[in-house]
């Protein structure tokens, strides 16, 4: 018996929708509330103001539901279409029921299953491979993937440390097999479990549950160490980029554009310089919304899908707690008709 081996479906994004609240916070209204101002804010993050979702029931849930609903209007996409759902998310609905499946059956999928993935900054990133690997392998032909955080939930807003860096928002591609040459080249990925000694929430989980006493000391909020997780971050997101260059041989003049995880401009910045990349291919829209974790690399192919080109080389990388932290190269798919 002879058997043929056909080379499998490239996995390639065809939808992109996005969500972010309405109500906005911004560095002279953080100004009220810790000892800060507007140009040190700034001039060490980038960022202006950011999205605050207010109503306690906008959830992030809530925003995914509200960004792949925009994806399935702007693209008549029929929910029912759909083979699988993945949210990539640290601030879950709930801390046992998955979000991926409750937004599933709220926007109609109700041929999907889904389930949640945990790896902060670098969830979507993580879930990039996971949906790509779905289509490659023939298993599915629609996968879903929503980045999305209500980080404002997690944010102690008298801590001026990390108060001035997030936002909430939620962004969503859809994966499908490719109808050209184009999609889904490649990923590198890596991890260091002593990351969650310098980004975490020490308590809630199942090692330091919550009590009276460290729920005081608001030990259930998030914290970080600023300058440890800043060298980490350039080092690993610099060279998990060069991996992905040098295995499709390409330089950084190949690269049309850089989708960063959107933490702090002096990050995107000091990366790209160790990458040797010009700083205006490096996408930014942190200056609107802030670092909203697993949502910042699909809000920005929001921001900024009218500008690919099919055929445009783009490069992927994130760093997040855990540490978790990547890169991934992918050749765009279509042109912006909308």
């Amino acid at each position: 018996m002879t058997r043929t081996n056909l080379a499998p479906n490239k996995a390639a994004i065809t939808a992109i929708g996005s969500y972010v609240p309405d109500e906005v916070l911004t560095n002279q209204d953080l100004e009220q509330m810790v000892e800060t101002n507007d140009e040190w804010i700034q001039s060490r993050t980038g960022i202006r103001e950011r999205r605050i979702a207010k109503s306690p029931s906008h959830s992030t849930g809530y925003m995914a539901i509200k960004a792949a609903e925009n994806l399935c209007a702007k693209n008549n996409i029929d929910p029912k279409t759909i083979d699988l759902v993945l949210v990539a998310t640290i601030t879950p609905d709930y801390q046992v029921s998955s979000t991926a499946p409750y937004v599933a059956s709220q926007i109609g999928a109700t041929n999907a299953f889904g389930y949640d993935i945990s790896a902060a900054c670098s969830g979507f990133l993580y879930g990039m491979t996971a949906a790509a690997a779905y289509i490659t392998s023939g298993q599915y032909q629609r996968v879903l993937l929503i980045g999305a955080d209500k980080m404002s939930s997690i944010v102690d807003y008298t801590d001026r440390a990390t108060c001035i860096i997030f936002g909430d928002g939620a962004g969503a591609v859809l994966f499908e097999p490719s109808i050209n040459t184009f999609g889904f080249e490649s990923a590198q990925h890596g991890s260091n479990g002593i990351g969650r000694d310098y980004l975490n929430i020490h308590d809630g989980g199942s090692l330091h549950p919550i009590n009276d006493t460290t729920f005081a000391e608001k030990r259930h909020l998030v914290q970080q160490e600023g300058r440890t997780v800043f060298k980490y971050a350039v080092k690993h997101m610099s060279e998990a980029s060069q991996k992905v260059l040098t295995k499709h041989a390409l330089s950084h003049e190949d690269i049309n554009y850089v989708i960063a995880h959107q933490a702090n401009k002096r990050i995107l910045d000091a990366t790209a310089h160790q990458l040797g990349i010009a700083k205006e291919k490096v996408l930014t829209n942190i200056e609107h919304y802030g670092n909203t974790t697993a949502a910042t690399l699909p809000l920005v192919l929001s921001d900024f899908e009218k500008k690919f080109k099919t055929g445009d080389k783009l490069l992927f990388t994130a760093f997040g707690g855990g540490f978790t932290w990547g890169a991934a190269y992918l050749t765009w798919n279509y042109d912006y008709k909308k």
